[in-house]
Protein backbone atom coordinates (compact mmCIF):
# COMPACT_ATOMS: atom_id res chain seq x y z
CA UNK A 1 0.00 0.00 0.00
CA UNK A 2 1.25 3.40 -0.93
CA UNK A 3 1.89 6.04 1.61
CA UNK A 4 1.89 9.86 0.75
CA UNK A 5 3.42 12.26 2.76
CA UNK A 6 1.69 15.43 2.95
CA UNK A 7 4.22 18.24 2.54
CA UNK A 8 4.16 20.96 5.75
CA UNK A 9 3.25 24.70 4.86
CA UNK A 10 5.69 26.75 4.25
CA UNK A 11 5.03 30.65 3.38
CA UNK A 12 6.50 31.90 0.75
CA UNK A 13 8.78 34.28 2.50
CA UNK A 14 10.20 34.22 6.05
CA UNK A 15 10.39 37.00 7.61
CA UNK A 16 12.55 37.39 11.01
CA UNK A 17 10.26 39.46 13.17
CA UNK A 18 10.75 40.61 17.42
CA UNK A 19 13.26 38.34 19.27
CA UNK A 20 14.24 36.05 16.70
CA UNK A 21 15.95 38.94 14.87
CA UNK A 22 20.04 38.04 15.18
CA UNK A 23 21.72 41.08 14.27
CA UNK A 24 23.04 43.38 16.95
CA UNK A 25 23.10 46.70 15.24
CA UNK A 26 20.00 47.61 12.45
CA UNK A 27 19.14 50.26 10.36
CA UNK A 28 15.77 51.09 11.43
CA UNK A 29 12.46 52.25 9.59
CA UNK A 30 9.38 53.55 11.32
CA UNK A 31 5.64 52.98 9.91
CA UNK A 32 5.31 56.34 7.87
CA UNK A 33 8.93 54.50 5.83
CA UNK A 34 11.20 57.68 7.11
CA UNK A 35 14.61 56.39 8.65
CA UNK A 36 15.37 56.13 12.04
CA UNK A 37 18.53 55.55 11.65
CA UNK A 38 21.26 53.00 12.98
CA UNK A 39 20.39 51.30 16.41
CA UNK A 40 21.20 48.51 18.90
CA UNK A 41 18.71 45.78 18.56
CA UNK A 42 17.37 45.97 22.18
CA UNK A 43 16.47 49.90 21.43
CA UNK A 44 14.68 49.23 18.13
CA UNK A 45 12.63 46.54 20.05
CA UNK A 46 11.93 48.86 23.06
CA UNK A 47 10.44 51.46 19.99
CA UNK A 48 8.32 48.84 19.19
CA UNK A 49 7.07 47.50 21.90
CA UNK A 50 6.28 51.28 22.96
CA UNK A 51 4.13 51.66 19.29
CA UNK A 52 2.18 48.48 19.66
CA UNK A 53 3.79 47.13 16.63
CA UNK A 54 6.48 44.34 15.74
CA UNK A 55 10.01 44.79 14.46
CA UNK A 56 10.59 43.17 11.17
CA UNK A 57 13.52 41.98 9.37
CA UNK A 58 12.92 43.36 5.73
CA UNK A 59 16.82 42.86 4.05
CA UNK A 60 19.10 40.60 6.13
CA UNK A 61 22.16 41.05 3.81
CA UNK A 62 22.01 44.45 3.81
CA UNK A 63 25.07 45.66 5.97
CA UNK A 64 23.86 46.59 8.79
CA UNK A 65 20.84 44.48 8.10
CA UNK A 66 17.74 46.50 7.87
CA UNK A 67 14.37 46.26 10.07
CA UNK A 68 11.22 47.94 10.15
CA UNK A 69 8.75 49.07 12.71
CA UNK A 70 5.29 47.69 11.83
CA UNK A 71 2.11 45.72 12.06
CA UNK A 72 3.12 42.91 10.91
CA UNK A 73 0.08 41.24 10.39
CA UNK A 74 -1.01 44.48 8.11
CA UNK A 75 2.72 43.98 6.50
CA UNK A 76 2.10 40.31 5.14
CA UNK A 77 -1.16 41.44 3.91
CA UNK A 78 0.01 44.68 2.08
CA UNK A 79 2.94 41.95 0.28
CA UNK A 80 0.36 39.42 -0.72
CA UNK A 81 -1.76 42.56 -2.15
CA UNK A 82 1.58 43.41 -4.21
CA UNK A 83 2.19 39.88 -5.50
CA UNK A 84 -1.46 39.56 -6.70
CA UNK A 85 -0.83 42.82 -8.22
CA UNK A 86 2.59 42.12 -10.22
CA UNK A 87 0.64 39.01 -11.34
CA UNK A 88 -2.35 40.83 -13.16
CA UNK A 89 0.23 42.96 -14.92
CA UNK A 90 1.83 39.86 -16.44
CA UNK A 91 0.54 39.27 -20.24
CA UNK A 92 -0.17 35.83 -21.01
CA UNK A 93 2.01 34.60 -23.90
CA UNK A 94 1.42 31.62 -25.90
CA UNK A 95 -0.60 30.59 -28.76
CA UNK A 96 -4.33 29.05 -29.29
CA UNK A 97 -5.38 26.07 -31.58
CA UNK A 98 -7.77 26.39 -33.93
CA UNK A 99 -8.38 22.86 -35.73
CA UNK A 100 -10.62 22.61 -39.03
CA UNK A 101 -11.12 19.80 -41.07
CA UNK A 102 -11.27 19.44 -44.86
CA UNK A 103 -15.61 19.48 -45.09
CA UNK A 104 -16.46 21.89 -42.68
CA UNK A 105 -19.58 23.53 -42.46
CA UNK A 106 -20.10 27.18 -43.38
CA UNK A 107 -21.36 28.01 -40.03
CA UNK A 108 -18.67 25.89 -37.84
CA UNK A 109 -16.14 27.71 -39.99
CA UNK A 110 -17.48 31.33 -38.86
CA UNK A 111 -17.60 30.44 -35.55
CA UNK A 112 -13.73 29.56 -35.79
CA UNK A 113 -12.90 32.29 -37.69
CA UNK A 114 -14.57 34.83 -34.75
CA UNK A 115 -12.63 32.79 -31.94
CA UNK A 116 -9.72 32.91 -34.11
CA UNK A 117 -9.90 36.98 -34.39
CA UNK A 118 -11.18 36.87 -30.48
CA UNK A 119 -7.54 35.14 -29.61
CA UNK A 120 -5.81 37.67 -31.78
CA UNK A 121 -7.40 40.49 -29.97
CA UNK A 122 -6.24 39.17 -26.39
CA UNK A 123 -2.69 38.94 -27.88
CA UNK A 124 -2.42 35.29 -28.49
CA UNK A 125 -0.78 33.79 -31.66
CA UNK A 126 -3.11 31.66 -33.47
CA UNK A 127 -2.11 28.10 -34.85
CA UNK A 128 -4.35 26.63 -37.68
CA UNK A 129 -4.25 23.28 -37.94
CA UNK A 130 -5.86 21.28 -40.18
CA UNK A 131 -6.01 17.00 -40.16
CA UNK A 132 -6.35 15.18 -43.42
CA UNK A 133 -7.95 11.93 -42.70
CA UNK A 134 -7.90 9.09 -44.64
CA UNK A 135 -8.48 9.72 -48.78
CA UNK A 136 -8.57 13.29 -48.14
CA UNK A 137 -4.53 13.82 -48.54
CA UNK A 138 -5.30 13.78 -52.14
CA UNK A 139 -7.07 16.46 -51.59
CA UNK A 140 -4.14 18.94 -50.92
CA UNK A 141 -4.33 21.88 -52.86
CA UNK A 142 -8.08 21.97 -51.94
CA UNK A 143 -6.98 22.03 -47.81
CA UNK A 144 -4.44 24.74 -48.71
CA UNK A 145 -7.08 26.72 -50.19
CA UNK A 146 -9.35 26.14 -46.93
CA UNK A 147 -6.63 27.21 -44.78
CA UNK A 148 -5.49 30.11 -46.81
CA UNK A 149 -8.98 31.71 -46.88
CA UNK A 150 -9.55 30.88 -43.17
CA UNK A 151 -6.35 33.36 -42.52
CA UNK A 152 -6.89 35.90 -45.25
CA UNK A 153 -11.04 35.94 -43.15
CA UNK A 154 -8.78 36.86 -39.51
CA UNK A 155 -8.34 40.37 -41.60
CA UNK A 156 -4.49 42.07 -40.92
CA UNK A 157 -2.30 39.10 -39.76
CA UNK A 158 1.08 38.89 -39.68
CA UNK A 159 1.72 35.12 -40.81
CA UNK A 160 4.53 34.03 -38.43
CA UNK A 161 4.69 30.40 -40.53
CA UNK A 162 2.82 29.93 -43.58
CA UNK A 163 0.60 27.03 -44.64
CA UNK A 164 2.88 23.76 -44.93
CA UNK A 165 2.33 19.75 -44.42
CA UNK A 166 3.71 18.15 -41.71
CA UNK A 167 3.11 14.33 -42.08
CA UNK A 168 -0.97 14.43 -42.41
CA UNK A 169 -1.62 17.86 -41.06
CA UNK A 170 -1.77 21.65 -42.85
CA UNK A 171 -0.02 24.07 -40.26
CA UNK A 172 0.09 27.82 -40.32
CA UNK A 173 1.07 30.21 -37.43
CA UNK A 174 -0.77 34.27 -37.28
CA UNK A 175 0.02 36.79 -35.20
CA UNK A 176 -1.92 40.19 -34.79
CA UNK A 177 0.13 42.55 -37.25
CA UNK A 178 1.57 45.66 -34.97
Amino acid sequence: MRTFHRQPYRPKKFYFINHRIEANELRVIDEKGEQVGVMDKSEAMRQALEKEVDLVLIAPQAKPPVAKIIDFKKFLYQEEKKEKEAKKGIKKSGSKDISLSLFIGVADLVRLENKGKEFLKEGYQVRVNLLLRGREVVKKPMAFDLVNKFIASLGEVNVSKPPRLEGRVIRAVVAKKK
